[in-house]
């Protein structure tokens, strides 16, 4: 009998597929702290988390019996995967399971923020009619920079084509696609873009990468959006260039610390936010559950 703890919520019937599997203990217990978390996991031999558990050090050294660790989504920054791998727990994830949900709410806070479909909702929530403050600007004919050229990086890709976009990439990978982009420079890219989308895993490389020397090599008026990770632009200085004019508005899904108290951000009226919700679809989180379910069958069987 394996032993699973289920340490973030997961798709309903992604989750009773994985409760209902012969020889699985699960167990499901969300909202834990790093302290419950070092007490709790000794007894389990698999774990399964989203964005919200983080597997840290201490929890992986005292997870006794631990075999195997699952992330229902992209990315592994919420994991100590160097850790796990110096105590022989192997780390799987999703990779492609919420490619379409990113890409489509990339898309959405990228219409919004050039639109001011924040503001003007709040607006007219407030019962004014302000049509001429609201003038917003096309995506048609633009030049949208890429940064990352993953799955959800030529996702938005090929969303930004349809619309009419020009598409230049930034990646120190060879970009190999179809897609009618151009792969740059990093100085290229914050240079002739109007736009800028990040898509790019958090590491101690990209912290940071994109702060006040980035944003004095941007264009006047550029659009920012932020749906990968917090930490890879620098709040400050988003803010500081929020404040000069050098970007006219920024849409941001994820933040340096979550949940965020970075209020000045949030609060700013050139700023669109949401909680880190580019995954957060019905069909994307039942499809990151079903790809769990699969992985914890096929690889706790051979363990």
């Amino acid at each position: 009998m394996k032993k699973i703890l289920i340490c973030d919520a997961l798709d309903p019937e992604a989750f009773e597929k994985i409760k209902s599997t012969p020889d699985f203990e699960v167990t499901l217990k969300t909202g834990m702290d790093e302290q419950e978390l070092v007490k709790t996991i000794p007894e389990f031999n698999a774990a399964v988390v989203r964005s919200s558990t983080k597997i840290r050090k201490r929890a992986i050294e005292a997870a006794s019996n631990m075999e195997l660790i699952v992330r229902a989504g992209i990315g592994l920054d919420n994991i100590d995967v160097e850790a796990a791998k110096e105590k022989g727990i192997e780390v799987a994830n999703t990779p492609t399971a919420t490619t379409i949900s990113v890409a489509e709410h990339t898309f959405g806070l990228m219409l919004g923020a050039i639109r001011n479909h924040g503001r003007a909702n709040l607006s007219m929530k407030a019962h004014k009619w302000e049509k001429k403050l609201f003038k917003g600007t096309e995506l048609y004919g633009k030049t949208l920079g890429i940064t990352g050229s993953g799955r959800i990086g030529l996702a938005v890709a090929e969303r930004a084509i349809a619309f009419g976009m020009k598409v230049i990439v930034y990646d120190v990978i060879q970009v190999k696609s179809e897609l009618d982009i151009r792969q740059v420079s990093l100085e290229e890219l914050l240079s002739h873009a109007d736009i800028i989308s990040i898509h790019l895993p958090l590491s101690e490389k990209t912290r940071h990468m994109i702060s006040d020397n980035e944003f004095t090599k941007m264009k006047d008026g550029v659009v920012l959006v932020n749906a990968s990770r917090g930490g890879i632009v620098d709040e400050k200085a988003l803010l500081n260039a929020l404040d000069s004019g050098k970007v006219q508005a920024a849409a941001v899904d994820v933040f340096e610390k979550e949940p965020t108290d970075n209020f000045a951000l949030i609060d700013n009226p050139k700023v669109i936010t949401t909680p880190h919700l580019g995954a957060a679809s019905k069909e994307g989180q039942k499809r990151a559950g079903m790809e769990v379910a699969k992985i914890l069958k096929e690889k706790l069987s051979s363990m």
